[in-house]
C-alpha cells in the first residue's frame, strides 16, 4: 500500500524573531506542510485508524465519514453575506498573523517575508497549485496578488445554504478561519469555482480530486454540514475509484494539507516533504476521470464603473476582497497597499 499523509492538529506558527536587517528575510527552506507527517485517518471523531489498515477504497475512511453526513435540499441563500462569517482572515489562533498569511506560509515555499513583520507577511514564494497542478510564482503587489488567492474548500456560500446558517457568528468565524477548509490555490480556478461543490466544480487536476472530495467531507462532518443527493453522489463516485483507502483528517483537527499532485505517480511521504498529499494520485484511467462534474454558472462580474464607498459597503455587494484589476478597487480601501483591498 502507498505511504498516506494525514493532517496535524497545528497551525503554523510564524518565527517569533524578527528580521534584523531592512532586506527581505528568505525563508532557508520550506516549512513542512501540516500534510508531510504520516498519521492515521479517522472513522469517528475520537477512533484512529491505522493507515497501514486493509480495507477497499468503498470502505475508506472518507467513505465512513460520507455515510455520517445528512443528505438534504440546498437551503435558500436568503440572508448570506460575507460578513454573516465575521473578520476576513481573522487572527483567530492568535499567533499574531492574520489567516491568509499563515496559509501563504504554509503552502508555499522558497517563501521571502516582508522584514519587521516577524515572518508574517508572504511576500513572494512558489506554489505547486493542487487545482491546476501547475507552478505559480507569487509576488505581493498590486497587479500580482490576486495570482494566488485562498479557497474554502466548502465554499461559504454552499456551507450557508447546508447547515451554516444554524450555527453561531463564532462557530461560522472559525469556519471561515479553520486552515483545514483553506487551500492557497491558483486565483482563476478559485474565481471559476465559485460556491460550486463536489456535484458543479472539481479541480481540472483530476488526480487531485481524491484528496479534494476528502477535504470537504472532514470539514462539512466537523461543522455538522449536510450534502445534496446530488454532491453525495458525486463524492461517493469518486472516492470508489481513489487508488488506495482514502484518509481523511479528524474532524477536530485544524490544520489542512495543501498539496499538488504534480503527476499520477506520487512520491512516498517524508517529515519533510512539501507538498504531500493524503492520498495516492489517481491514475489518469481511473473511473474517476470518466465522470466530470458539470461547470457552474458563472457569477456575475461587478460593473467596469463599480464604486464602493468603504469595505463594508464592497463586502455588503459580495465583491471583496477587490485585487487591483477587479472593478471597484482603489488605493483607499487597500490600506497596507498589497494589491488586495477589504481583506
Amino acid at each position: 500500500m502507498l505511504p498516506v499523509a494525514s493532517v496535524s492538529a497545528e497551525t503554523p506558527t510564524p518565527t517569533p524573531t524578527p528580521s534584523q536587517s531592512p532586506s527581505l528575510r528568505v525563508s532557508p527552506s520550506p516549512s513542512p506542510s501540516p500534510a508531510a507527517s504520516v498519521s492515521a485517518a479517522v472513522s469517528t471523531p475520537s477512533a484512529a485508524v491505522s493507515p497501514s489498515a486493509e480495507a477497499s477504497p468503498a470502505s475508506g475512511q472518507a467513505a465512513v465519514l460520507l455515510s455520517e453526513l445528512a443528505i438534504k435540499g440546498r437551503a435558500p441563500k436568503t440572508g448570506y453575506s460575507r460578513d454573516e462569517f465575521g473578520q476576513r482572515w481573522a487572527d483567530v489562533d492568535r499567533n499574531g498573523c492574520d489567516t491568509r498569511n499563515d496559509i501563504l506560509g504554509r503552502d508555499l515555499t522558497s517563501i521571502t517575508y516582508k522584514a519587521g513583520t516577524r515572518d508574517c507577511v508572504v511576500l513572494t514564494g512558489d506554489l505547486g497549485d493542487p487545482f491546476t497542478g501547475s507552478l505559480i510564482s507569487f509576488v505581493r503587489g498590486n497587479d500580482t496578488s490576486r495570482l494566488v488567492q485562498i479557497d474554502h474548500v466548502v465554499a461559504l456560500g454552499d456551507a450557508w445554504q447546508k447547515g451554516a446558517q444554524q450555527l453561531d457568528l463564532d462557530t461560522r468565524t472559525e469556519f471561515a478561519n479553520d486552515p483545514l477548509n483553506l487551500l492557497a490555490v491558483d486565483g482563476a480556478a478559485n474565481a471559476q469555482k465559485g460556491d460550486g461543490d463536489a456535484a458543479t466544480w472539481l479541480p481540472p487536476n483530476k488526480p487531485f480530486w481524491c484528496d479534494y472530495v476528502t477535504l470537504q467531507i472532514a470539514v462539512k462532518h466537523k461543522y455538522g454540514l449536510w450534502v445534496t443527493q446530488a454532491e453525495h453522489d458525486a463524492m461517493a463516485r469518486i472516492l470508489n475509484a481513489c487508488p488506495a483507502p482514502v484518509a481523511t483528517a479528524s474532524p477536530e483537527t485544524t490544520a489542512a494539507p495543501a498539496t499538488a499532485v504534480m503527476s499520477p505517480t506520487p512520491a512516498p511521504v517524508t517529515a519533510s516533504s512539501k507538498p504531500a498529499g493524503l492520498v495516492a494520485a489517481a491514475p489518469q484511467s481511473a473511473t474517476a476521470t470518466t465522470h466530470a462534474p458539470a461547470p457552474i454558472a458563472e457569477i456575475p462580474a461587478p460593473p467596469a464603473d463599480a464604486y464602493y464607498k468603504n469595505c463594508a459597503a464592497a463586502r455588503s455587494a459580495g465583491a471583496a476582497p477587490l485585487y487591483a484589476a477587479d472593478p471597484g478597487y482603489r488605493k483607499g480601501l487597500d490600506r497596507d497597499g498589497d494589491g488586495v483591498a477589504c481583506e
